[in-house]
């Protein structure tokens, strides 16, 4: 196999591995939701997807990196400057990461949104708003990078998307979550806030599993060629993942919903360093990303009243923002890193993602919910998304006593 043949081969690998992570989403979510929610989250989870895939094989993929695939079948395998096919497997590649924008926003919106307003959000959200900031960082568009460079000294580095995808992800669900209104019963007019338990512990815990070991395509696949993958990038990931739910494990005390979510924050924050910082370093991003989760998941829940239900605002967003930042600081030579990064290049380009996030997701929902309203009416939402949606339950034999 020659050598462009190998690097289609080992993208279309990572590409597989981080679509399996969309399982993980989905699996994370039905576990987290109640029981009478379960069936819409696993199809909005996968037609997410679907409608991901054609919003950025139409539109996205050209706004980030200025390339279609619209030529005869005869010219298509040397797009560019490659071979074999390789810009349409690096498509595959870069869409499994555009669909984790509505796969992440779904954890917030969950149990009240409406399908179809939801699925217009996600087309313009991975058709516009994400491939912007995408192309800004990874395909150096409007001269951002390059000024970054001049300004401060070195570009922003986001490897595998600390901020590019999550911090993205969980600053627009801000806006989603925010534009819903929370989940009627969630808060008492006193401010208290009630509990609404999770519907199944396993299939949480599966859903974290399975992001877990695709998130090592998501990371080490990010070099995007065979000769640029680096056991560096592994074993961070990997003492991030521990660090994140070790740390989760004792700020949670023991909560299996903060242990599982907080190995995840430290595979969020790990991204976008994970090929400069020293494992030491990694370690530690992961722990402050695990406690960062379960102190902010609080402070969202509790303090400011933003009914987001997986968590995915502190877990991708606000985990997102620490590696993106974190990278500027255990990068750096003095902290055994690398180096090539500055820390106002990283807190500048960090802030900027998070800037455009916030906007994007208030002008997009905020845009839907007045042209075509966005949550289910009270009676659908008392009576599930599941019926009221798709007239099936998760468990059909079972209701009906079969």
């Amino acid at each position: 196999m020659n050598s462009s043949g190998f690097d289609v081969f080992f993208l279309t690998m990572g590409a597989a591995m981080v679509l399996a992570m969309h399982a993980g989403f989905a699996f994370l979510e039905v576990g987290t939701v109640r029981k009478k929610n379960q069936v819409n989250a696993l199809v909005r989870v996968i037609t997410d997807f679907g409608f991901s895939t054609v919003a950025y094989f139409f539109i996205g993929f050209s706004v980030a990196y200025g390339i279609n695939f619209f030529a005869p079948v005869s010219e298509l395998n040397n797009i560019g400057d490659a071979s074999n096919g390789y810009e349409m497997v690096h498509f595959f590649f870069l869409l499994t990461f555009a669909a984790a924008i509505p796969a992440i926003i779904s954890g917030g919106v969950t149990e009240r949104i409406r399908f179809w307003p939801n699925v217009l959000a996600s087309v313009i959200l991975v058709a516009l708003i994400y491939p912007f900031y995408e192309g800004l960082i990874w395909a150096g568009n409007f001269g951002f990078q390059a000024w970054l460079n001049s300004t401060f000294g070195a570009e922003f580095h986001d490897f595998a998307g600390s901020v590019v995808v999550h911090a993205m992800g969980g600053f627009l669900a801000f806006g989603a979550v925010f534009m819903l209104g929370a989940r009627k019963g969630r808060y008492t007019r006193d401010g208290r806030v009630n509990a609404i338990l999770p519907s199944n512990i396993p299939f949480l815990a599966l859903g974290s599993w399975i992001l877990c070991v695709g998130w090592f395509g998501f990371n080490v696949m990010s070099a995007g060629n065979a000769e640029g993958a680096s056991g560096l990038v592994a074993i961070n990931s990997l003492l991030a993942m521990v660090g994140g739910l070790l740390a989760a494990l004792v700020a949670g005390r023991n909560d299996p919903g903060f242990v599982h979510n907080g190995a995840l924050a430290g595979l969020v924050a790990i991204c976008a360093g994970s090929d400069i910082v020293h494992p030491v370093g990694a370690l530690s991003i992961g722990i402050v990303a695990g406690v960062g989760f379960v102190y902010g998941f609080q402070l969202i829940q509790t303090r400011l009243k933003l009914d987001d239900v997986l968590g995915v605002i502190p877990l991708h967003g606000g985990a997102g923002l620490w590696g993106g930042i974190a990278a500027g600081i255990f990068g750096s030579t003095a902290m055994g890193g690398a180096g090539g990064v500055t820390f106002m290049s990283q807190l500048v380009g960090s802030l900027t993602g998070v800037s455009i996030a916030i906007a994007g997701g208030l002008l997009v929902y905020g845009a839907i919910k007045t042209t075509m309203g966005l949550r289910l009416s009270e009676e659908d939402e008392y009576m599930g998304a599941d019926l009221a949606i798709h007239q099936v339950s998760a468990n059909p034999e079972e209701d009906m006593g079969a």
